[in-house]
């Protein structure tokens, strides 16, 4: 008897050591996120971002969609998915959806903007509170390859579901118990009868719920998280935590007895003899099953609530998001000016966030902006350095400039199109198209900010300069501001009187070209296609014809053949 109890005692003491093993290893690895959530604040984690990735990502925003938002043709265009990965330091996916969601929604009214700042600045003053706040967003985590909202819309899949089966067959325990004190054989049969067939009939409906357990734990966790957030101090998220504690309550209903639905160690062979006991309960009596089929009504009649405290939390990741990125900016940021009744855009000493040593450039532009210059010079970086400010002056409330001094405006680009093989459109077409969707928009009202590279590069020269004189006349106005980068120096000419020319140069030195990425007033008075063909190794008969044939053509106006 000794040895047995003393055996019992050893295995006891062994568990117990692998408890409390399991339990410092886990404590020590939160420490260690803890302080590097201190000690890294700057420092981007690296992710991996498949393809199918950013289709969930975009979830939160496809679900909330709104005349401010960007268009797919200028989020692509500004590269906005590299600037995504560049500041996405959340660490949930409702915080990741809604940064996206941010990003790519232009707020049209300041005091969102300065709510939005003062949530930033208090996280980056307090960061005992930031850290307590991140702790939560990583315990939230993700739902794996799938967004909750594409769990939450295959719910449907499901159709209708009744406990009326379950309870029937649940309450017919009843009579056979009664029959044990008048016939005690035929008792135990129709019990052991009703056990066998409720356990075979169990595992059909256990297989055909248990895909949607994901989002069920993700919502549990949603809801432990948002109670935890409510007890740390943040002042300044006053309305915030009121939004957490309505639609908090409104889901309770749901967390009720949901372990018997939720437990990890449901329909698992741990050995744990409990769970294996909760297990038998769960086969006979359909007790998961009932409780899963309640979780989901309450859960259709509330997705509202679960989607408002997503966008709580994910609005508090986004300002995380944002004071880290400002704080990752070796070369400076700014914060916006919205000058109401202000005229045009000012920036000064902007740069492009994805460039490591970038050249500063600023501009002064109460009309609109014609630049020139040739391949290379800096035309189109400089195109995305002024629109990727507007567009994260509006939604991050932050710039990476010196200053930038703006109106609240709706952006558009055509910039970087290409054909649209799967319709069977031409580049032309899709560049008219793409230019007719800005005209549309300053027709609609408001206040847009445009801007084109290369206007018409799909077609020939001369129906090309006419056609884009009148289109970059029309994209002028009280309500439009364009900038428009074009090879051809004959705009610059005739809009001389409707956009302001500026440039950007070039020199050829020691037989290379040099650029110096500087922007300059007026038009571009460098030619040196032809010399670049010079230094690459042409034949010098080809150059000097084409040298002479261009000169004819600036002092004529006309084309010669030059045999």
């Amino acid at each position: 008897m000794g040895d047995v109890v003393l055996m019992v005692l050893i295995f006891a003491a062994f568990a117990l050591a692998l408890f409390l093993l399991d339990a410092y290893r886990t404590r020590r690895a939160e420490k260690r996120f803890m302080e590097s959530l201190y000690g890294d604040c700057g420092r981007l984690v690296q992710k991996e971002y498949a393809p199918e990735r950013f289709v969930r990502i975009g979830s939160y925003f496809q679900r909330h969609p709104s005349p401010r938002q960007l268009d797919d043709i200028t989020w692509n265009d500004l590269g906005m998915d590299d600037l995504f990965k560049r500041m996405n330091y959340t660490l949930s996916a409702s915080g990741e959806e809604y940064l996206y969601y941010t990003l790519r929604t232009l707020k049209q009214e300041e005091e969102e903007l300065l709510h939005l700042e003062d949530v930033v600045g208090f996280f980056a003053e307090h960061p005992d509170e930031r850290v307590k706040v991140q702790m939560q967003m990583n315990k939230l985590g993700h739902t794996g390859k799938f967004s909750l909202y594409d769990y939450l819309d295959n719910l449907d899949y499901l159709g209708e579901r009744s406990n009326r089966k379950s309870l029937i067959q649940d309450l017919l325990f009843l009579p056979f118990l009664a029959l044990l004190w008048v016939d005690f054989p035929i008792g135990i049969l129709g019990l052991v009868a009703l056990m066998v067939y409720n356990i075979t009939t169990y595992f059909k409906e256990k297989n055909e719920i248990d895909p949607y357990i994901t989002s069920f734990a993700y919502i549990m966790r949603l809801l432990d998280v948002c109670g935890e957030l409510e007890k740390i101090s943040i002042p300044v998220c006053g309305k915030e935590w009121e939004r957490l504690r309505l639609h908090r309550n409104a889901m309770q209903a749901m967390r009720r007895n949901s372990f018997w639905v939720m437990d990890p160690g449901r329909g698992q062979a741990s050995g744990n003899i409990l769970e294996t006991v909760l297990d038998y309960v769960r086969m006979v009596f359909h007790v998961d099953l009932i409780k899963f089929n309640r979780m989901l009504k309450h859960l259709r009649d509330h997705v509202e609530d679960v989607d408002a405290l997503i966008g709580v939390v994910g609005f508090l990741e986004t300002a995380i998001a944002t004071g880290l990125f400002r704080s990752s900016l070796e070369e400076g940021w700014c914060l916006p000016v919205f000058e109401e009744n202000g005229k045009g855009l000012s920036m000064e000493a902007g740069y492009h966030p994805l460039l490591s040593r970038p050249v500063k450039n600023g501009i002064n532009a109460e009309r609109g902006v014609l630049l020139t210059g040739s391949n290379a010079s800096g035309k189109s970086t400089f195109l995305k350095t002024v629109a990727i400010n507007a567009v994260f002056a509006q939604t991050i409330h932050t710039c990476t400039a010196d200053s930038f001094h703006s109106v609240l405006y709706m952006v558009y680009s055509s910039m970087a199109l290409r054909d649209d093989l799967g319709s069977g459109e031409s580049y032309y077409i899709v560049e008219i198209k793409a230019l007719k969707r800005i005209l549309d928009a300053a027709k609609e009202g408001g206040r847009v900010l445009c801007f084109v590279d290369e206007v018409l590069r799909g077609t020939n020269t001369v129906e090309r300069i006419a056609a884009s004189t009148q289109i970059l006349r029309s994209l002028r106005g009280s309500n439009i501001l364009c900038f428009a980068a074009t090879h051809d120096i004959e705009l610059t000419r005739l809009l001389e009187g409707e956009y302001d020319n500026y440039h950007f140069s070039e020199e050829v030195r020691d037989g290379d070209v040099m650029f110096d990425y500087k922007l300059q007033e007026g038009r571009a008075t460098t030619r040196n296609a032809i010399r670049l063909l010079e230094l690459m190794g042409y034949d010098k008969g080809i150059i000097e014809k084409a040298y002479r044939q261009a000169e004819c053509f600036m002092e004529t106006g006309e084309w010669s053949t030059v045999g």
